[in-house]
């Protein structure tokens, strides 16, 4: 007897409930694996209870999900030929911070390049989007949207993103959603216009515009509501604001700016993150880490960053854990530690190493809880 069907055996002669406890344990690599054994072990594993369920016993795992640029066999055309040196293509890289182990996604259909450059990603419960970036070749913004599910191993492409085409926008998920904000368009006007994407149903649906144009501008889920923050304006580009604004999930509607959101302690609008616990992360001068409890809270330092990694951090937050990813220097290769709340004061637990093979650089993180 084959290795599966002797597996497939045992387990159907177990009772249900202990059938059920051993998949909420299993590493969701095998997800896949496990799905086509059986219809109940397909109808189980592709529930959306599933993950609660197995959130709930204490069974989930935060993995990081990394663009990073990799070597490739293939050539760039039109417009983009001239940077090919100095912009690789890029790839979905997984790491799982418990185990320390590396993983490639698979990629995406339809795309010459792994995956756009300069996209957003964001986690909504057990799938990762994907949302605009550049095409490789035109360097053009893209309106593509790509949804992966670590259920199933497996891509989908969603319903585009409604114009006008944009880049550099705010896009961070939660709820089983993904909000978008701000950004330019490709004719670097700075944009007001806001819209969600509801990844099961697979649409789009516009919101009410904020107050400020918002370019190049960051954005993060906190406790009801998506706060938007930094960016500039149209007439003022590469003069970064320290404002906020926080679209109100349950009432459906934009707060007044907060001028001083950021304060003067902040100073990469592109390096902030949000926890499950309500902080919020970011760099502060000299190379901190910053943070404050909730949107009203006062930004303190928590702690210093190596000399390795103080320029153009990445942050990214899961429990009480963030994680930085930065260099010493513009041509100096990237570090990347782990970091641990305790009490007031963030703990370096370790410093990751990346096996060679996913040592290229970042370009963008985002954490999904599986």
């Amino acid at each position: 007897m084959e290795e599966n069907s002797m597996k497939k055996t045992l387990m159907s002669s177990l009772p249900e409930e202990i059938v059920d406890e051993c998949l909420i344990r299993v590493h969701h690599q095998s997800f896949p694996l496990l799905r086509g054994v059986c219809r109940r072990w397909n109808q189980l594993l592709g529930s959306p209870d599933f993950l609660r369920y197995r959130r709930s016993a204490g069974h989930a795992r935060s993995l990081l999900v990394l663009s990073q640029a990799e070597s490739s066999s293939f050539f760039h055309s039109g417009p983009a030929i001239n940077y090919a040196a100095s912009f690789p293509f890029h790839r979905l890289v997984v790491h799982d911070p418990a185990t320390g182990d590396w993983a490639t996604l698979p990629q995406i259909p339809g795309l010459r390049e792994n995956v756009p450059r300069f996209c957003r990603l964001a986690a909504v419960g057990g799938v990762l989007v994907v949302i605009g970036g550049w095409d490789p070749d035109t360097w053009s913004a893209s309106d593509g949207v790509y949804v992966y599910s670590f259920l199933t191993g497996s891509w989908r492409r969603g319903r585009s993103m409604p114009g006008p085409r944009r880049s550099f926008f705010a896009c961070s998920g939660g709820a089983g959603m993904v909000l978008v904000a701000g950004g330019r368009d490709e004719d670097k006007n700075a944009l007001r216009s806001a819209m969600v994407y509801d990844v099961s149903a697979d649409q789009w649906t516009e919101l009410p515009e904020m107050r400020s144009e918002r370019d190049d501008c960051d954005g993060m889920f906190v406790d009801r509501g998506f706060l938007v923050v930094g960016g500039c304006g149209t007439a003022i580009q590469a003069k970064f604001g320290w404002s906020a604004e926080e679209f109100d999930l349950w009432e459906w509607r934009w707060r007044p700016i907060v001028e001083d959101a950021l304060e003067a302690e902040v100073c990469c609008l592109r390096s902030c993150a949000a926890s499950g616990e309500g902080r919020i992360y970011s760099c502060g001068i000299n190379g901190r880490l910053v943070m404050k409890e909730g949107r009203d809270g006062g930004w303190k330092t928590v702690a210093e960053f190596p000399e390795d990694a103080q320029m153009a951090p990445l942050l990214a937050s899961w429990g009480t854990n963030v994680v930085v990813i930065g260099s010493g220097g513009n041509s100096s290769e990237q570090a990347i530690y782990i970091y641990e709340m305790e009490a007031e004061k963030a703990v370096v637990r370790r410093r990751l190493v990346p096996p060679a093979e996913y040592s290229g650089h970042i370009q963008n993180i985002c954490c999904i809880e599986i």
